[in-house]
């Protein structure tokens, strides 16, 4: 494939884990200051039936998510076991997925509480043109200029606040399996390549390009030419399993094959419903709300792999994959599967 045809190892001026060891250090710092009287801060350390898990992972908890209102609402309706449950998914950090219309005010509204908490934001940058090949998720920018804008836009409003972005999930395996028109591909690297550098220009910022799952490409040498024509040596990493039900520890080998390719950049892994694995049965959409899933390792810096910078859920649990198997439409919160997941959660 055209393009550059060896990486350039970038290593982080300071490790992930060590960013948000900062971030706790500070959220502690603070909660000291504070009498017990004292409300909690933004993150959610506090609420209705005692107090939320115990989240050392540095992220920040949105205390108004989908899964936290509905926490709220069953518990207001007596629904405690079903409450305590979904507590599984809204007491952890979950990653914001910015519209594709203005992401600053979501943006801004995510860095501003998570700074203040001390924490660090996750968010999601998801609006490539052609997105998504015309299934469940289609749409995206309408033009280059409109998604250059965009992801000016995004990184003007999260400015120098802890944040990890996870950067188009599918766009480079799409380029790949046929999907993305041959026309675009060169236009979607090079716009991928433009956005890793507008976002590094932010000093608190830390980006993962997605890198797609184990059971997507198969050939890891393509990827790894894709990735680096999209970027990736100036990046923090790549990113897997998004939105999917790989394991972890196929993930994980899948991703150190890839990182041996790219001068052994380090990635993360969505670990929000794999707690199951994949889905045997389903054919071609055995990734759109497979039934028997789980949710997964809760998102944490300690991996125990040095190569593996974080295990986040990107996806958010229980919100919808698509208008599949019964499910409402992408994106929208859907209690019934969200219990579900979280049932079938280990401990």
């Amino acid at each position: 494939m055209p393009g550059p045809t060896t990486a350039v190892s970038r290593r982080p001026d300071r490790p992930l884990s060590l960013t948000l060891a900062l971030s706790s250090l500070t959220l502690a710092l603070l909660a000291l200051g504070c009498s017990s009287g004292d409300a909690a801060p933004p993150g959610g350390e506090g609420g209705p039936e005692g107090q939320l898990i115990d989240d050392s992972s540095g992220f920040w908890v949105d205390p108004d998510s989908p899964a936290a209102r509905q926490v709220r609402q069953w518990e207001e309706s007596g629904r405690a076991d079903e409450a305590r449950l979904v507590r599984r998914i809204a007491d952890r950090p979950l990653s914001h997925w910015p519209p594709e219309g203005d992401p600053a005010p979501l943006v801004r509204d995510v860095t501003g509480a998570a700074s203040e908490a001390g924490r660090t934001a996750l968010l999601v940058a998801y609006n490539i043109p052609h997105r998504d090949c015309g299934q469940y998720s289609e749409g995206g920018a309408p033009s280059d200029d409109a998604y250059r804008d965009w992801i000016d836009d995004l990184a003007e409003a999260v400015g120098d606040a802890e944040t990890v972005v996870v950067l188009e999930p599918d766009a480079v395996p799409h380029t790949l399996d046929g999907c993305t028109a041959p026309m675009y591909v060169q236009d979607r690297y090079a716009l991928l390549s433009e956005a890793v550098d507008r976002l590094k220009e932010q000093p608190g910022t830390r980006v993962y390009l997605d890198a797609g799952n184990p059971d997507w490409v198969t050939d890891v040498g393509r990827l790894a030419q894709a990735l680096r024509d999209s970027g990736v040596e100036r990046a923090d990493g790549f990113a897997l399993n998004v939105s999917n039900f790989q394991t972890t520890e196929a993930s994980t080998e899948y991703g150190r094959e890839l990182s041996g390719l790219l001068d052994d950049a380090h990635f993360v892994i969505d670990t929000s419903r794999n707690g199951n694995g994949p889905w045997e049965d389903g054919g071609d959409e055995r990734w759109c709300n497979p039934p028997g899933r789980a949710l997964g390792t809760p998102p944490t810096t300690e991996t125990g792999d040095d190569l593996v910078d974080a295990y986040l859920w990107v996806k958010r649990p229980g919100e919808s994959d698509g208008e599949c198997r019964g499910g409402p439409p992408p994106g929208q919160w859907w209690p019934e599967y969200a219990l579900g997941l979280a049932e079938r959660a280990e401990g």
